[in-house]
């Protein structure tokens, strides 16, 4: 993999090296790999992977409200329990505690299609990870099997206290 670095080591290690040609000597190079190992070989996500979750663009432009029908019961409890499973895999990158369990989720509602509103806070307005988190939510929340759409408004009311915060975060970081 480092092979470049070997070359480079054993060339100074060798001595000095001789003058190349000029540009209009030099032959044509292949490009052709010269290896088959199974670290050249791309990697392929496995089917079930909903990767359009990861590189499709929000359908709904800046400032615009999501457009996602009246809550449906069923499907919200339907979805819930998976989608905060996926949300508790979202850590802000400044404490070690995931969001959900910090609080920061305020609501979930699905809709009669299958599209999900996430309705979170930031622990302050000036989060330096104000444009990460909602992005991360969203995409992981569009990823889980069944869910159409995704979309994560952020509220600032109530504002978030500590107090939002699970008793196992709490215990992580020591607020007891």
């Amino acid at each position: 993999m480092f092979s470049f670095l070997k070359k480079d080591k054993e060339t100074e290690a060798a001595g000095p090296v001789a003058p190349q040609a000029p540009p209009s000597e030099v032959t044509q190079v292949s490009t052709a790999p010269t290896s088959t190992a199974p670290e050249d070989t791309p990697f392929h996500a496995p089917p079930a992977w909903n990767l359009d979750a990861l590189t499709a663009p929000h359908p709904v432009a800046a400032g615009t409200a999501p457009e996602i029908g009246p809550m449906d019961a069923a499907k919200t409890a339907e979805y819930q329990q998976k989608i905060i499973d996926v949300i508790k895999t979202v850590f802000d990158p400044e404490i070690p505690v995931d969001i959900y369990e910090l609080g920061l989720i305020y609501e979930i509602i699905v809709d009669a299609e299958n599209r999900a509103l996430i309705r979170m806070t930031l622990t302050s307005p000036a989060c330096p990870s104000a444009q990460q988190l909602p992005q991360e939510v969203r995409y992981k929340v569009k990823a889980v099997p069944g869910i159409t759409e995704a979309w994560v408004e952020i509220v600032w009311e109530p504002t978030w206290t500590k107090d939002r915060m699970s008793e196992t975060a709490k215990l992580t970081l020591g607020f007891f």
